[in-house]
């Protein structure tokens, strides 16, 4: 899967599974101070992954994923 698809892929469950601003989404928007993501969202994007990508988040490996460029990093690192 090319870098660009997984951030179509993202972004599009960022914006209609949880109703985040499509203006807001941007590469060096920070998870939970820009987008407003919290601890309940995250087990939300977990099973959205999971669907979307078919693998599983670790939440050890999360807790350094800051930004949403990091986030898709981590989604291509995994694939």
């Amino acid at each position: 899967m090319e870098r660009r698809e997984i951030e179509e892929k993202v972004n599009d469950f960022l914006v209609e599974e949880m109703e985040i601003e499509a203006d807001k989404i941007a590469p060096d928007a920070l998870l939970k101070e820009d987008l407003g993501l919290d601890s309940l969202d995250f087990v939300d994007i977990v099973v959205l992954v999971e669907r979307t990508f078919g693998f599983k988040i670790k939440p050890e490996e999360m807790a350094e994923v800051k930004t949403l460029k990091a986030f898709y990093d981590y989604i291509a690192s995994k694939l």
